[in-house]
C-alpha cells in the first residue's frame, strides 16, 4: 500500500455556500443544508444550538428556531471546491478527488522535498489556510482509508506511523465503515469495532456478506488495495480554421471546414466520445464574430457539423450581427458543448430501427431545405391555444414551458384542432341579433345560433345546442398600450360539434374544435 495524505475540509457544503454567495446568509447566522428534508451539513453555530447532521428538519428546527435552512447543492459544492484542488495541485500534482470537501494524493514526493510527511502536510495546510479556503485537517496512513479517518480525527495533522493503520483503526467504532446496513448488522453480532470487524475469518465475510462486506474487511484491518487515480487534465477538444484572407461566401466557408470537422469529430471518436451539443463560433477580421449552440437528435458526424456552419453563417448574414462579418469570416472555431459515450451512439448489429431511419432521414431533408425546413411541435406556455404550440428546428432541444399557472388559459381537455390563425365566426341571438357581454361581464344575449363559415368546416348556420361561458380572459392588463380583453366560450351545435370560441371586443372567432 501507498503512503497517501488525505485533506479534510469540515463542514465544506457550509464553506461552498458562503463562497458561491449565492444565498445572503448573515455572518455567524446557525446554518443548515438539507437534502431529503434531513441535515447533510451545519455550521459551527448551528452546532452549538445542538443542530447535528443527520437530524429531521423539524427537529433541527426545535433545537434552533433561528437555523437559516438551505436546500442541498452538490453542483455549488463541486464547483467551488475545484480551486481548492488547483491550489493543492500547484503545490503537489496528482491530486485524487474523493468527492467536494475531501481529498487524496501521495505523500512520497511531497515528504522529499519538504523534509518529511509531517512538514508537506503542514505546508499544504498553511498554503490553503493563507489562500482563504478554510480550515482543512490533514492525515497521512498506509493506504487512502486509514488515511481519511486519520485526517477526520486530527486537530491539525495526524500521521499515522508506516505498518500502524490496524492498530490505528482496531478501536474505531464499525460505523466508520460509511455503510449504515453493515454497520448495524454488525452491532446486531456484538462487533462494534473495526479491529473485531478484522478479526473475522475473511471467507466467512465474503460468503455472509459478500464482495461489498469483504471489501470493507479488508479496509477495517488496514489493508486498503484500492488503486490510486489521479485526476488528469481535461482533454481539448475544439477545433479551428483559420482564413487568410477571410472568406465572405458562406458555401466557401462550409467547403473550407469540412476537413476540420472530420478531424474533429474522429478525435472525439478516438475518445469514445459522441458529440451531442456543439458550439460554433464565427470570429471576424476585428476578432469579434458570433457564437450559437447547436444540438442534435442523435450526434454530430462532418457532415452535420458543416451544415451547421453554413447554417450560422447564413442567418448572421441576414440578422444585426452581420456587422462583425462585415469583413469576411477569419477563423470557425468548433468546441463540444456537450458529450456522451460513443457507443450509446453506434448502430446496433442490426441497426436502430425506425428511430434511426427517421433521424437520418429528417436530417437529410434539412440539409437541403435549411435549418428551419424541418420543425418540431411542443406544447408551450400560453393562455390562447396558438400560443402554446412551439416551432423547434430538427433536432434541436425545444425551449423550457414557462411555468403558469397561465390565468384565462383553457383547461384540459383541450380541442383536438387548433387552428393557427383564429378563424372568424358568427355568433347570434334568437332574434339574429349579436352576442356581447357587457361591461359587468354578463351576456347581453344568449347564444342560439353559430355560423363557423365554409373554412371551418361549413357554411349552414347551426343552432347552438349547448354552451358555456364566458370567462374572461386579460392579457398584459399592467400596459394600456398593449392590454387585450377577450372572453371565451365553449359551444356544441345541433351536428355535435363542439367548439372553442373567443369574444375579442365585437369580433367571434374560433380557436379550436373538439374532434
Amino acid at each position: 500500500m501507498e503512503r497517501c495524505l488525505v485533506l479534510w475540509f469540515p463542514d465544506w457544503p457550509i464553506t461552498a455556500l458562503v463562497r458561491s454567495r449565492e444565498a445572503r446568509v448573515p455572518a455567524g447566522a446557525p446554518v443548515a443544508i438539507l437534502a431529503k428534508n434531513h441535515v447533510v451539513a451545519c455550521s459551527a453555530a448551528a452546532r452549538r444550538e445542538g443542530v447535528r447532521r443527520g437530524m429531521r428538519r423539524r427537529d433541527a428546527q426545535s433545537r434552533c428556531p433561528a437555523l437559516v435552512l438551505v436546500p442541498d447543492d452538490p453542483v455549488r459544492d463541486a464547483r467551488e471546491f475545484l480551486p481548492v484542488a488547483d491550489e493543492i495541485e500547484r503545490l503537489s500534482p496528482g491530486l485524487q478527488i474523493l468527492r467536494p470537501g475531501l481529498c487524496c494524493l501521495r505523500i512520497r514526493g511531497p515528504a522529499r522535498y519538504y523534509g518529511g510527511e509531517l512538514p508537506a502536510a503542514l505546508v499544504l495546510l498553511g498554503t490553503l489556510r493563507d489562500a482563504g479556503f478554510g480550515e482543512a485537517r490533514a492525515g497521512v496512513a498506509d493506504g487512502r482509508f486509514a488515511a481519511e479517518q486519520a485526517a477526520r480525527r486530527a486537530e491539525d495533522v495526524l500521521v499515522v506511523p508506516e505498518g500502524g493503520s490496524p492498530e490505528f483503526l482496531a478501536p474505531l467504532p464499525v460505523s466508520t465503515l460509511d455503510d449504515e446496513g453493515l454497520a448495524g448488522l454488525l452491532e446486531q453480532l456484538g462487533v462494534r469495532t473495526l479491529g473485531a470487524f478484522a478479526a473475522l475469518d475473511a471467507t466467512a465475510v465474503l460468503d455472509r456478506f459478500g464482495p461489498e462486506g469483504a471489501l470493507r474487511h479488508a479496509l477495517a484491518a488496514g489493508d486498503d488495495a484500492r488503486r490510486f487515480v489521479p485526476r488528469g487534465p481535461a482533454p481539448d477538444h475544439a477545433a479551428e480554421i483559420a482564413f487568410e484572407p477571410p472568406l465572405a461566401l458562406a458555401e466557401q466557408v462550409a467547403f473550407a471546414v469540412r476537413i476540420t470537422a472530420e478531424r474533429f469529430v474522429a478525435q472525439l471518436a478516438r475518445d469514445g466520445l459522441a458529440c451531442t451539443e456543439l458550439r460554433i463560433g464565427l470570429v471576424g477580421p476585428e476578432g469579434d464574430g458570433a457564437e450559437r449552440v447547436w444540438a442534435h437528435a442523435a450526434s454530430f458526424d462532418a457532415a452535420a457539423v458543416v451544415d451547421r456552419v453554413r447554417w450560422q453563417l447564413e442567418g448572421v448574414q441576414g440578422s444585426a450581427r452581420a456587422e462583425a462579418l462585415r469583413g469576411g469570416v477569419a477563423a470557425v472555431r468548433l468546441s463540444p458543448e456537450a458529450v456522451g459515450a460513443l457507443a450509446a451512439h453506434e448502430p446496433g448489429l442490426f441497426g436502430r430501427g425506425a428511430d434511426e431511419r427517421v433521424s437520418h432521414t429528417m436530417s437529410r431533408i434539412q440539409a437541403m431545405l435549411g435549418h428551419r425546413g424541418v420543425l418540431t411541435v411542443s406544447i408551450g406556455g400560453g393562455r390562447r391555444l396558438a400560443d402554446r404550440a412551439v416551432l423547434t428546428p430538427w433536432g434541436e432541444r425545444p425551449p423550457r414551458p414557462q411555468e403558469g399557472p397561465w390565468p384565462g388559459s383553457l383547461p384540459a381537455p383541450h380541442p383536438a384542432s387548433v387552428y393557427p390563425e383564429p378563424i372568424p365566426v358568427a355568433v347570434t341571438g334568437a332574434g339574429g341579433e349579436p352576442v356581447r357581454v357587457g361591461e359587468r361581464g354578463a351576456l347581453l344575449a344568449e347564444p342560439t345560433w353559430i355560423d363557423p363559415g365554409t373554412p371551418a368546416g361549413g357554411a349552414a348556420r347551426r343552432r347552438i345546442m349547448a354552451w358555456a361561458g364566458p370567462w374572461p380572459l386579460v392579457e398584459r392588463g399592467w400596459d394600456p398600450a398593449a392590454a387585450r380583453r377577450s372572453h371565451r366560450f365553449q359551444v356544441v351545435d345541433e351536428t355535435g360539434s363542439a367548439w372553442a370560441l373567443l369574444l375579442d371586443g365585437g369580433d367571434w372567432s374560433a380557436e379550436g374544435r373538439y374532434d
